[in-house]
């Protein structure tokens, strides 16, 4: 199967997921051609069936703000045809599914009919989406779409609340490459970040608003004050000057670290004890599936597609967005105890186990099956 995949290539959970799908497929056996702006960061080497189509804009002085949509209508077209693409399956509606709809119209137009699957991340739901500049045509494209998924049920309640949806929603969650995160400890950064072996907190994020990052910080300092920890923070983002400010004047500023965007991940997480993730909303939670492939429990809030993830009591602990108190009591409850520690750190890998890609994988290709077969009588 030739399947064409619109994405960001960005840290952002989308494009990984979009990068981490493609890259299965190809493993696979199937041709995967992604077609973007730039390189998607998680393909970090070109391998057999991967291809990487770059979308450029022309520079015009009549253009305040250069037509994207345009010009990656006009590649997908161009990759359609020459490849010969099966299927376009797009990750976050805006502005991929309108562009897949668009290209479609075109190849319709040559007598080719280009069915499109649009899976539904967050953001183009829950906040980008509704805004009335974009809902009409978010709304649109979604319905037009041969076939709908979300990463979560929290997001598929949220799209059919925010839009006027007339298209089933199929949840296929969010997945992780275990053989990705499932290394060997790098003991000797541990040792350099804890020389004393003290606890390893870790929070990974863009550094928005809605990720809540002073939250970790206010945990943070209240779990140092029983237990000697570290925190790493990973990432970048409007909020990180902020947060950076909140820290040097905290009394645990000597104790906290940030590392900015980290490509592999997973080998700081692999030398964690805890991640903290309080945002305010998260349709699934990527980051803390991530952790606790590394065998990191989580302390995060309650809200979104969290509870879908995280299991009260079993790979750490929830609560309501804001309340640092709780998350602090959770955190030193996990942390306090070695023997308890490490029950969670298994519990937390097991569960990670059930989101493996190799679980979620034959879904996406079920669901390519079906739709090519109805593409088949639609042509």
């Amino acid at each position: 199967m030739k399947i064409g995949i619109l994405c960001y290539p960005t840290f952002g959970g989308s494009g990984v997921v979009a990068t981490e799908l493609g890259k299965a497929l190809a493993q696979k056996g199937h041709q995967v051609h992604f077609i973007t702006y730039s390189q998607p960061v998680r393909l970090e080497h070109f391998a057999e069936n991967v291809f990487y189509h770059e979308v450029t804009v022309a520079d015009y002085p009549l253009f305040e703000f250069s037509p994207y949509e345009t010009a990656l209508t006009s590649k997908l077209v161009d990759v359609a045809l020459f490849e010969k693409l099966d299927i376009v399956h797009v990750h976050y509606a805006i502005p991929h599914a309108s562009v897949a709809y668009m290209a479609r119209q075109i190849l319709l137009s040559r007598g080719t009919y280009l069915p499109f699957i649009t899976t539904l991340h967050g953001t183009d739901i829950t906040l980008v989406g509704k805004n009335e500049s974009y809902n009409p045509v978010v709304t649109f494209a979604i319905n037009q779409s041969d076939a709908v998924t979300s990463v979560s049920d929290s997001l598929r309640r949220d799209t059919f609340q925010n839009f006027s949806i007339e298209k089933e929603i199929e949840v296929i969650p969010n997945f992780i490459d275990l053989r990705r995160f499932n290394k060997m400890r790098k003991d000797h950064f541990r040792r350099a970040i804890a020389p004393n072996n003290e606890r390893l907190i870790i929070h990974a994020s863009n550094f928005r608003p809605v990720k809540r990052v002073s939250d970790v910080v206010s945990v943070f300092n209240r779990v140092q004050e029983k237990i000697p920890a570290k925190l790493l923070l990973i990432g970048d983002g409007p909020d990180r000057s902020k947060v950076e400010k909140e820290c040097r004047e905290c009394s645990a500023c000597e104790h906290i670290r940030f590392l900015g965007k980290l490509e592999a991940v997973e080998e700081i997480l692999s030398i964690g004890d805890l991640f903290i993730l309080p945002s305010e909303t998260e349709s699934f939670g990527l980051a803390a599936l991530e952790a606790m492939a590394c065998q990191v429990p989580v302390i995060s809030t309650n809200t979104g597609g969290i509870p879908e993830l995280n299991v009260q009591g079993v790979t750490g602990f929830m609560s309501n967005v804001g309340d640092v108190e709780d998350m602090a009591r959770n955190a030193i409850h996990i942390l306090e105890d070695d023997e308890r520690l490490l029950q969670f750190k298994a519990n937390a890998l097991r569960h990670a186990r059930e989101f493996d890609i190799q679980q979620i994988l034959p879904r996406y290709e079920a669901l390519y099956d079906r739709v090519l077969a109805g593409a088949t009588k639609t042509a």
